[in-house]
């Protein structure tokens, strides 16, 4: 048996508590949808004003592709390649012959069909948060990302049903080496969580090894991989203009594949973009329509999903801001953007708090609603995000996955059929009387409301007898019992073989370089 599996074998932690709990539900209680438009915070003509200079910024600035074999296919299709540089420019014909091929929506499958999503349209689907070099919970306080800690994470967040897919590695397990952690981390997201996964882009091979996994975990063969997209890819930019080697060999690995491509600048207003919230988002719209133009002359009709990552940071420390009005003007603008070119679209629930505080939570209250007013298809970082990414935190994905739960509830349609109108229980209960024993209210006593996991709704004298519960408090409880009542999913033992002996097979290889 491979490492990887005897890790993900591993025991949970033992019941502390009496009493048992029903496992978490097998399939999710349904993919999220608006049942409202996306807000326009910009007119049409504003939105063709920074459509119009991105073209303009691709024909006469460009972007540097660092890769040989993408500046050969971009110079077959009519890019002006550079013969002394990386700098590819396009001609805004060329851009615009790419609009419209990728699919305005499609299906991400999982291993476990009931938790297939669907990606575009008025569907939006929560990630976890992805790519934290740091763990942190309460009681260990902060420290470098490990193993055991990404391990808990892929289990506390598999008992979520608000938590619909993973976003990459909840937290870095840096104490694998870097020339085979993909395997131990993919075969850990395979079969310890059967939501569907992501793909990191660090060079070629391990897309392609990712690849391989997702096929073998579904147990389907390569042309059925290639019709039912089965893993997506973060590519972000090196921004300004740039995509690097690692990126591109992403793009041109993942759309070969028919695999999920999700463009996703990263451009920090002041910083790595222009200080105006409009040149900040005329550089996004640029960069991921160059990602854009590539995928689709790779493959052309191949998923692609346009990402919105920008923000702004303080000027007086050059750290990043999250969770702004900035950040929640540019994530509707950049919904706007997608459903220009017929993309789905990827946002993110973040926030630059470093404890769980106030900040945290308002700021990804603002993050959140940014999004979903922008028409969010794809809402990246989710559920445990602290201090601008670099800490993922087990209390704050049990407090945002409650969150999370609150806006999927609050996006469900109000139904006004006769039971619902509930004209015979006014009838019963008549003037000045009261619902609680009402018939219509024991009928629905247990779905009636959305019920909070983590809010505490008591009178203060009960409160302070319990001994003044903070959210805190909640949710280090809830985060905590999640993992002591974790249940791994089922899976075929012939797909669990099939990926023990592709991960030995691949370590005895020698796993990656670790260099570029």
């Amino acid at each position: 048996m491979s490492d990887a599996a005897s890790a993900s074998e591993e025991t949970p932690r033992r019941r502390r508590r009496g009493g048992e709990r029903a496992a978490a539900p097998a399939v999710p209680r349904g993919q999220p949808k608006l049942p409202f438009k996306p807000v326009d915070l910009i007119s049409a003509d504003e939105l063709e004003a920074i459509h119009q200079a991105s073209l303009q910024v691709l024909k006469e600035i460009g972007m540097d592709f660092l890769h040989a074999e993408a500046k050969a296919l971009l110079k077959t299709a009519g890019a002006d390649v550079d013969p002394n540089s990386d700098r590819v420019r396009f001609d805004p014909a060329l851009v615009e012959a790419q609009i419209g091929k990728a699919p305005r929506e499609f299906k991400l499958h999982a291993r476990n069909p009931g938790r297939d999503l669907t990606m575009g349209g008025a569907f939006t689907a929560f990630a976890s948060v992805g790519s934290a070099p740091n763990s942190f919970d309460r009681d260990g306080g902060r420290r470098p990302g490990n193993h055991r800690d990404y391990q808990n994470f892929i289990r506390l967040g598999q008992t979520f049903d608000s938590i619909h897919l993973w976003g990459g590695y909840p937290v870095e397990p840096v104490d694998l080496h870097a020339s085979v952690r993909h395997l131990d981390a993919l075969f850990d997201m395979l079969t310890l969580s059967d939501k569907p996964i992501h793909a990191y882009s660090l060079g070629r091979q391990r897309n392609l090894d990712a690849i391989e996994m997702v096929r073998l975990a579904r147990g389907v063969d390569d042309e059925t991989l290639e019709r039912e997209p089965s893993l997506f890819t973060i590519i972000n930019s090196s921004s300004p203009l740039r995509l690097d080697t690692p990126m591109i060999e992403g793009i041109i690995q993942m759309a070969r594949r028919n695999q999920i491509v999700v463009l996703t600048p990263f451009t920090l207003a002041g910083a790595m973009a222009p200080v105006t919230i409009a040149g900040a988002l005329t550089q996004q719209n640029a960069e991921a329509l160059a990602g854009l133009v590539l995928a689709q002359i790779v493959r052309p009709g191949s998923p692609f999903v346009y990402g919105g990552f920008t923000s702004n940071v303080d000027m007086k420390s050059g750290a990043p801001a999250f969770g702004t009005p900035e950040y929640m003007k540019t994530a509707m603008i950049g919904g706007q953007l997608a459903r220009r070119y017929g993309l789905p679209y990827r946002s993110s629930n973040t926030n630059a708090a470093n404890s769980l505080d106030a900040q945290a939570a308002y700021e990804s209250v603002f993050s959140l609603w940014g999004a979903v007013m922008g028409g969010v298809n794809l809402m990246m970082h989710g559920a445990g995000w602290m201090e601008g990414g670099l800490q993922a935190s087990f209390e704050k994905m049990a407090l945002d996955a409650d969150l999370l739960a609150m806006v999927a509830d609050f996006l469900r349609p109000v139904s006004t059929e006769e039971s619902e109108l509930a004209l015979e229980a006014m009838r019963e209960v008549g003037p000045g009387g009261h619902y609680f024993g009402a018939e219509h209210t024991k009928a629905r006593y247990r779905n009636a409301f959305f019920a909070p996991m983590i809010s505490d709704w008591r009178n203060y004298e009960t409160w302070r007898e319990a001994g003044s519960p903070t959210a805190y408090d909640a949710a280090h409880r809830l985060y905590k019992d999640r993992l002591d009542h974790y249940v791994a999913p089922p899976m075929e033992p012939e797909r669990r073989e099939a990926l023990e002996a592709f991960v030995a097979r691949r370590k005895a290889e020698g796993g990656v370089k670790t260099d570029f």
